[in-house]
């Protein structure tokens, strides 16, 4: 597959407003999704009860029966819930709670009979299903930890800067940094179309697509260093372009390969980690995306804005002329008139 794929020049640069406007469209229909849910629901972002707390219940059935078809039940009854089994097949617990508001004790008990109903309804009366237990759950993440994991994600990005900007340049630091904001945002953009329940489960999936798409900027970067080293005469719009063909052939193979691993979870895992899945899904494709036309996009302009002065700079000054050779030395008084 290496060798199908060896020797591109394809221009991917040449398409960067395209890729622009794209993306623009996209986050902004995804705001604009997040203001909606918040008009109807209360809740801009569909909170797992791990943030907003909820109602905790223990099930005893009388016969064996499936997760997938109490989690069916407890949604028809208008609830979010993580459905566990706990013991034998016959004993599950329900983590549930209202979606666009914070739970309290007495929201709690008015949950707690509402979904009683919903199963009672679905398998029968209290000799079919009993609850053997319902007890109010506070928020496992408050809003302190939702602020200082904020407080994270940016010293993590300010930490890439800096690192960029002494392993590259400052140049190549920016550029990154504002991709992988990208990310972050266009994948909020998704988890509001898709209403996905956030849970801690994808607050790691949405931390993993930063990681992620932050690798495959920098191996495109680091090629571009090299070949700007060895081309002194090109530009940086033709050397980032064939640095990016000439690292293509890994990422779509390391791409391919995640992503048949993540779309397996997503058909086959269940439930409770589909959420997970889809982050992880789309964030190979934006953080694929974003790598080339939004960090290779960022780095031209930013080169056109701020263009390298200093003789000690990868790329050839202006002193050296258009066609890259170094000054001529000046002639020696005398050498002239032998």
């Amino acid at each position: 597959m290496l060798r199908l794929i060896h020797g591109t020049n394809f221009d991917f640069i040449k398409h960067w407003k395209t890729a622009v406007a794209v993306t623009a469209a996209f986050i902004v229909v995804g705001m604009g999704m997040l203001v909606v849910h918040k008009e109807r629901t209360g809740s801009a972002i569909n909170w797992n009860v791990e943030f907003v707390g909820g109602t905790f219940m223990q099930l005893k059935f009388a016969k064996p029966t499936d997760a997938g078809a109490i989690r069916q039940a407890v949604d028809a009854s208008g609830y979010q819930a993580e459905v566990a089994q706990f013991g034998d097949k016959t004993e599950y617990t329900i983590r549930a709670g209202a979606a666009g508001r914070q739970a309290t004790t007495l929201s709690a008990d008015s949950t707690a009979s509402q979904i009683s109903r919903a199963l009672h309804a679905k398998f029968g009366d209290t000799s079919q299903v009993k609850v053997l237990r319902s007890e109010y759950i506070g928020p496992r993440v408050g809003a302190e930890l939702q602020r200082n994991a904020s407080i994270a994600i940016l010293i993590s990005f300010l930490v890439t800067l800096i690192y960029l900007a002494i392993r590259f340049e400052w140049r190549f630091g920016l550029a990154a940094v504002l991709a992988t904001a990208h990310d972050l945002v266009a994948t909020l953009a998704f988890i509001a179309m898709l209403r996905i329940e956030v849970s801690l489960t994808v607050v790691a999936a949405i931390l993993t697509v930063i990681g992620y798409s932050l690798n495959d900027t920098i191996i495109i970067f680091d090629r571009t260093r090299e070949n700007l080293k060895k081309t002194r005469k090109d530009s940086l719009y033709n050397v980032l372009n064939r640095s990016i063909n000439e690292t293509l052939p890994r990422s779509i193979l390391t791409h391919a390969t995640t992503s048949a691993a993540t779309l397996a979870l997503l058909l086959f895992a269940g439930e409770i980690i589909r959420p997970f899945a889809w982050v992880m899904l789309f964030g190979i494709v934006t953080g694929t995306f974003s790598s080339i036309y939004v960090a290779g996009a960022l780095l031209v302009w930013i080169e056109k804005k701020w263009p390298r002065t200093s003789s000690t700079d990868i790329r050839p000054t202006s002193s050296q002329g258009k066609a890259g050779k170094p000054p001529a030395r000046p002639t020696p008084a005398g050498a002239g008139s032998r």
